[in-house]
């Protein structure tokens, strides 16, 4: 079976991912299955850049084809934060909570709604070809958590057409309208068939 290094240690994201590309004929390992050591610095200016640094420093390490993203959230009212930011937007070993505290104080003197998009650039490499893809999904923060099914921002984002937030939602439901599954079902097509 052919074997895809998915350039994450996230395990939520991991399982996601997986499950978005399990009708495809491969195996999906993550950088903890492979048991890679350190980081990748994540230097780009973008999320594209980001997932493109990730997919090409991890191929290079293993010569395996690699999918790699890089994701987070953009509120117009701060100006785009906490963006290529996310996952290191209170500090750089921050966890959930603390990113979800910054955010709610940064945003506690701004007019509802909040408005918000979760963004997600997922990335192809197979030492060749460079395939990238764009998810988004709009929505609004809203100012208490709400919900366990999720990770990160997701206890305070409501995605348009919904009342419950992210990590609410049914998975299966949130599979399906999020920005990662938005983004690697354009990978998964374009890796059909294999």
């Amino acid at each position: 079976m052919k074997k895809i290094i998915f350039a994450s240690k996230n395990e939520g994201k991991v399982a996601e991912v997986r499950k978005i590309l399990s009708e495809l004929k491969i195996q999906i390992v993550s950088l903890s299955d492979v048991d890679f050591i350190g980081e990748i610095d994540e230097v780009g200016d973008s999320f594209e850049e980001n997932a493109k640094i990730k997919a090409v420093e991890v191929f290079n390490k293993y010569k395996l084809p690699t999918i790699a993203d890089d994701s987070g959230l953009v509120i117009e009212q701060l100006n785009g934060e906490p963006g290529i930011f996310s996952a290191r937007y209170a500090g750089i070993n921050a966890d959930d909570k603390a990113n979800n505290d910054k955010l709610l104080k940064n945003l506690n003197n701004k007019p509802e709604p909040h408005r918000a998009k979760f963004v997600c650039s997922a990335v192809y490499y197979s030492g060749e070809e460079i395939y990238t893809a764009l998810g988004e999904v709009h929505g609004k923060i809203i100012g208490k958590a709400r919900g366990t099914n999720g990770f990160g921002y997701d206890p305070l984002f409501i995605p348009d057409g919904y009342s419950k937030t992210t990590a609410e939602l049914d998975p299966d439901v949130k599979n399906i309208i999020s920005h990662r599954f938005k983004a690697f079902d354009q990978i998964k097509k374009y890796l059909l068939p294999v």
